[in-house]
């Protein structure tokens, strides 16, 4: 069974499955900080361990992430599991999906028709939102990633550092992407959307900039 934890608001205007990164846990603190920020604005979040960092923690080794087809098929079946708990106040807001790196990767897959076959509670998802999606692997720009997000189902939204090592402002600018996708690029951040001091801005701001965006993009989404 995949560990998670879940964060609600008593008043959601929506609510989302947050998945991790590849070297760091539901637990860490970006996510902690992520699920916060979200709350904050009034969504509840779902946050999940993919099965190779449980593993990590049972055995105390340090396991490689699994392989796509098993990390997209614990995500599809966490999403399941998940809307099959809600009630029915939760079954009529916006439901999005998304994560931090390859996380936001495996959820952009999964609503692109590269996910073969499509999930079957696609019909309930209504976006997927990246925190610093990896474009192309470190210090290989010409390994691109672009697949899920130029045959996306789902508008998806993109919240980039500006000096992402992992595709750039000036990088991404040169990619050519689905027209539903939206990035949203965080002034001096990296990879975790952190910024360096003399820029002027705190990895704090930046996180609540964050869920303000996604926020503002599930509200995209409210079925009047």
């Amino acid at each position: 069974m995949t560990s998670m934890i879940e964060n609600k608001v008593s008043q959601p205007i929506a609510h989302v499955v947050l998945a991790h990164g590849a070297g760091a846990d539901m637990n860490h603190e970006f996510m902690e900080s992520m699920a916060i920020a979200l709350n904050k604005q009034n969504i509840s979040v779902l946050r999940f361990n993919f099965p190779y960092m449980d593993k990590r923690a049972e055995l105390g080794k340090k396991y490689p992430p699994d392989r796509m087809p098993k990390l997209l098929e614990c995500y599809e079946q966490v999403i399941e599991n998940y809307l099959k708990s809600i009630d029915s106040d939760y079954q009529e807001m916006p439901f999005l999906i998304g994560g931090k790196s390859m996380g936001s990767r495996v959820a952009a897959t999964l609503v692109s028709s590269t996910y073969e076959p499509a999930m079957s509670a696609l019909s309930s998802i209504d976006g997927v939102f990246c925190l610093g999606y990896p474009f192309h692997p470190a210090k290989k720009p010409e390994k691109l990633r672009l697949a899920p997000l130029q045959e996306n189902e789902k508008p998806v939204i993109i919240l980039q550092g500006s000096r992402d090592t992992l595709g750039s402002e000036d990088e991404v600018g040169q990619y050519s992407l689905s027209s539903s996708v939206q990035c949203f690029f965080l002034i001096d951040g990296d990879h975790s959307l952190k910024p360096r001091v003399k820029s002027g801005y705190s990895l704090a701001e930046h996180i609540t900039t964050a869920a303000k965006e996604i926020a503002q993009f599930a509200k995209t989404f409210v079925k009047h």
